[in-house]
């Protein structure tokens, strides 16, 4: 199977997504799928209440005029399909990218090995016919089956369909870069792979489970607040059920006046009880999700989203992440009586055919220090040698002279085996750049010694100002590294973390997350082989490569389909702006009840106690026209912010004093005083059209 998952970004408001939305929404007024959310529930109910009322006043004489009942009944629909259409337009982002993965599968053969050996027979089967445990050829041009580890061989893996990078890959037998992904292609050589999914369990099918927003479990928070909701809307309910009697016992006591009517009393329920956030509360969590797909992160689940929102302790790997992870030239040493252009211009011609990035740069050190420039490749006639495991150097033979660079053994064997020493004072120059936290590489023409490189982990450009801007919203980083702790101060000192473990092994990573959330700490990290799993299974967000080893993916509750460890700052970016977004959109919603309660309560129930007009301070039309626009605004309000709830309140680092001052201020404020010019326009706009 080919697929290509790479995710695009999508218009908000995407043609075939809206018109799916539409008939979604219709759907989704279903009562078994409206009761899970007790506010739109209670708004279906009050529809239905007030389209009973209608119906009846068509036949005998109603509450109140037809044309009244209508209106407020067709807007509470409104509000109802509303509400639906937000959490279906969220929905169906997500399933417009599972439906391309569908689209895009298309079933392969394997050559199924009758025992894990390259010269082995092997039968051809449909990948829909490997099972968990089975062994596989794959060649170049073949496309991997299935998931799997690489039990021999090595090759070169095109897994753009997968990332949607265009760099190949090395995959091989053993270590961190033996897990291989079902769809992705072999362009060289050969692998035997061990199935690691049966059918249906594959990380492809894992993808467009969560891709589908539908099948999105809700957090613990998304919980509490739908409790919360719930909770408000009870009171509301009972507040609103009691009215109904008291009226009607007011007018028969005071003899005049008229009891209010159900109608009004469904209209202000629905005004009254968190109708803006629980229509928007599925949508934001829903949407969370599809950023997260957006940045090509796929979420385990929509709690490990969440609580990468609440993290306040990063723990990042130094190669790759904080550093360049491509070690580069930065200085030329030597020995006593070579010069210094002499070891710069053995060291560029060994490097000529080395299209490492070490080896580039070695090139490139020796042309900006020592004007050599680079010369002819085929000009020079000469034999390169490449590198190996085995050997671990390389170099080029020309005119008589063997140039080798290469580790500090591999080179004092070279020279010994031609009858040389290996210099004492070299031996003490390569332990001194290690110990600095860099890399020596020696250089050697035939039997004599020139001198070292020294090749060192540079940091990431702006890398500094990301952690500022981490400490800022009050999250500490913590650099991971296998250096020596000297080494490790300098370099966490470079790039500005909070703090660093050294010589980190998985049981000293382990004990750090566990000391961390002893203390109350939400703790993610990022990691791609299997001794990273023990860590990544204990913090609350894990991010796995999906570069790395399929026990890494498996403790893990995110895949970064980029393999790019610095995601993890964007992550927990992602998170905030969920948690931020939910809060933002429930302050807006219940200064909006606030605002609405002062429109309405008045209105309702002037025609039971006529003083009440004197606090009509919006100087509304009529009583129904103030109900009528409060019902309308509560409608439209939710058409309004769907777009706020789809992209998320714009992230900025701060902190949380500021964040929920800068909420009041906004959302707040903004919910109370929005409701009030609505409501004004559409009263305004009603009676200009002669409807009230």
């Amino acid at each position: 199977m080919t697929v290509q998952t790479k995710a695009q970004a999508r218009p908000l408001f995407d043609p075939p997504i809206v018109r799916r939305a539409a008939v979604e929404a219709g759907r989704k007024l279903d009562p078994r799928h409206q009761f899970k959310n007790p506010v739109m529930f209670v708004v279906e109910v009050g529809s239905v209440v007030t389209t009973a009322l209608f119906l009846q006043a068509l036949v005998d004489e109603g509450e109140a005029a037809p044309g009244f009942i209508l209106a407020v009944s067709a807007w509470l629909w409104f509000t109802v399909l509303f509400a639906n259409f937000a959490e279906a337009m969220a929905e169906g982002r997500g399933k417009a990218q599972a439906d391309a993965l569908r689209r895009s599968r298309q079933d392969t053969s394997a050559k199924k090995l009758t025992r894990p050996d390259h010269a082995a027979e092997y039968h051809i089967v449909p990948s829909t016919a490997l099972r968990k445990g089975d062994v596989v050829l794959v060649e170049a041009g073949d496309i991997i089956p299935s998931d799997g580890n690489v039990l021999k061989g090595v090759a070169s893996v095109d897994e753009s369909a997968i990332t949607g990078e265009s760099a190949p890959v090395i995959r091989e037998s053993g270590g961190d870069r033996s897990a291989v992904t079902g769809g992705t292609r072999v362009l060289s050589d050969w692998l035997v792979v061990q199935i690691e999914a049966n059918p249906g369990e594959t990380f492809l099918d894992h993808m467009i489970s969560m891709v589908e927003g539908a099948k999105r479990q809700k957090t613990p928070n998304e919980i509490a607040l739908n409790i919360l909701l719930a909770a408000l809307t009870i009171v509301f309910l009972l507040a609103a059920a009691t009215l109904l009697p008291f009226s009607i016992y007011s007018v028969d006591a005071a003899g005049q006046g008229e009891p209010v009517t159900v109608t009004v009393l469904v209209a202000l329920l629905v005004c009254l009880i968190p109708t803006t956030i629980g229509g928007l509360l599925s949508a934001i969590g829903i949407a969370g999700m599809d950023r997260m797909i957006q940045a090509n992160v796929i979420a385990m689940s929509g709690r490990a989203v969440e609580a990468a929102g609440d993290v306040d302790v990063l723990l990042l790997d130094k190669t790759g992440t904080i550093t360049l992870g491509n070690r580069q030239a930065t200085a030329f040493f030597p020995v006593q009586g070579i010069s210094p252009d002499v070891l710069a211009d053995a060291a560029q011609l060994a490097s000529l055919a080395d299209e490492t990035p070490e080896g580039r740069s070695i090139v490139v050190l020796a042309k900006e220090k020592y004007g050599l420039r680079e010369r002819d490749v085929h000009a020079l006639g000469a034999a390169f040698v490449p590198f190996t495991a085995q050997t671990r150097m390389s170099g080029i033979d020309m005119d008589g002279r063997c140039i080798r660079k290469g580790a500090a053994d591999a080179i004092q064997a070279f020279v010994e085996e031609q009858g040389s020493p290996f210099p004492s004072a070299v031996r003490m120059l390569v332990d001194d750049i290690a110990t600095q936290g860099a890399t020596p590489l020696v250089v050697a023409d035939g039997p004599r010694v020139l001198g070292v490189i020294q090749l060192k982990d540079i940091v990431k450009g702006g890398i500094a100002e990301r952690f500022a801007e981490l400490r800022r919203m009050g999250i500490k980083t913590v650099m991971i590294t296998g250096d020596n702790p000297l080494t490790a101060a300098a370099i966490a000192a470079e790039a500005g973390v909070d703090d660093f473990l050294a010589q980190a092994t998985p049981e000293a990573k382990l004990k750090l997350i566990r000391d961390s959330q002893a203390g109350g700490r939400l703790v993610a990290m990022t990691g791609d082989g299997t001794n990273d799993a023990p860590a990544l299974a204990q913090a609350d967000v894990a991010v796995a490569m999906n570069t790395g080893t399929q026990a890494a993916k498996e403790a893990g509750n995110m895949i970064d389909l980029d393999s790019n460890p610095t995601k993890l700052i964007e992550i927990v970016e992602i998170g905030k702006q969920l948690l931020m977004t939910r809060g933002a959109l429930t302050t807006f919603s219940i200064a909006n009840d606030v605002s609405k309660y002062f429109a309405i309560i008045p209105a309702a129930f002037a025609s039971t106690y006529p003083a009440l007009d004197r606090l009509n301070v919006m100087d509304l039309t009529t009583p129904q026209s103030a109900i009528l626009s409060a019902v309308i605004f509560n409608a439209l309000i939710i058409i309004v912010l769907i777009p706020l709830a789809l992209r998320g309140v714009r992230y900025r680092p701060v902190g949380a004093s500021t964040l929920l001052r800068n909420n009041l201020l906004v959302y707040g404020l903004g919910g109370l005083i929005v409701p009030f010019i609505g409501i004004k326009l559409i009263d305004l706009l009603l009676a200009a059209l002669g409807l009230v």
